[in-house]
């Protein structure tokens, strides 16, 4: 599976989103759609933004009870997005209760993938705020390896600990990171980040790019930028 940056649409309304898409005129970027759009849209920006011809990463981080979840998971299925989340820390039952409801009657489905920490989190936060004491790259491989015994596809991590998730669970095992900045960009509020080609060297399969080129001067050079320094 070839590498590929996707663009964090994290916009409040319909019309932003789409002002910021018609920018871009020839090649169709992979879009997320997080939580603030999804929420304030509806299913039906989903449907606009597939029609239009980009792949989607829908990006709601379901945590739940497993039958919650399954339910959630099989209305989803409906709007033929590509890849849709849970949090891993939802344990192997709900994430596999997730796969279960996501896949339609004839097999297919879009990729599921989990979140292991947020990457504005911090060890000291884990420890301070989640009573979690083992080490941070520790619970991230656990909750790595948990996510591929429920049967998923990989999962959304920080870029610095991409390359440890592939030794632990295997090459074919997608790893999703945002935390991504140009070297010459603020870090905004995330903390554990690194640039676009930092994550090619460190093995990210798709890095998620928000602030960096939605805010930028010119955002389909600053989309350009992304793709030549993680793809080449």
């Amino acid at each position: 599976m070839g590498k590929d940056v996707i663009i964090a649409c994290d916009f409040p309304t319909k019309e932003a989103t789409l002002e910021f898409l018609d920018k871009f005129t020839g090649k169709k970027p992979f879009v997320k759609i997080g939580m603030e759009l999804f929420y304030g849209a509806g299913p039906e920006i989903v449907k606009e933004i597939k029609a239009r011809g980009h792949k989607i990463f829908l990006d709601l981080k379901l945590h739940d009870i497993p039958n919650t979840v399954k339910s959630a998971m099989a209305v989803l299925a409906k709007l033929d997005v590509d890849m849709c989340n849970v949090h891993a820390s939802g344990t192997k039952a709900m994430m596999e209760a997730a796969l279960e409801g996501l896949t339609r009657e004839d097999g297919s489905r879009p990729l599921l993938i989990a979140v292991t920490q947020l990457t504005s989190t911090s060890q000291e936060r884990m420890q301070d705020e989640l009573l979690i004491n083992e080490d941070l790259d520790k619970v991230v491989i656990k909750y790595a390896q948990n996510t591929r015994d429920a049967g998923l596809d990989g999962v959304v991590c920080s870029p610095l600990e991409a390359g440890k998730i592939h030794e632990s669970c295997g090459e074919n095992f997608l790893t999703i990171t945002p935390g991504v900045r140009f070297a010459d960009a603020a870090k905004d509020d995330q903390v554990r980040i690194t640039t676009p080609e930092g994550a090619k060297k460190i093995g990210s399969d798709y890095i998620v790019v928000g602030r960096p080129i939605t805010q930028a001067e010119d955002p389909v050079a600053a989309y350009e930028r992304c793709c030549r320094e993680f793809i080449g």
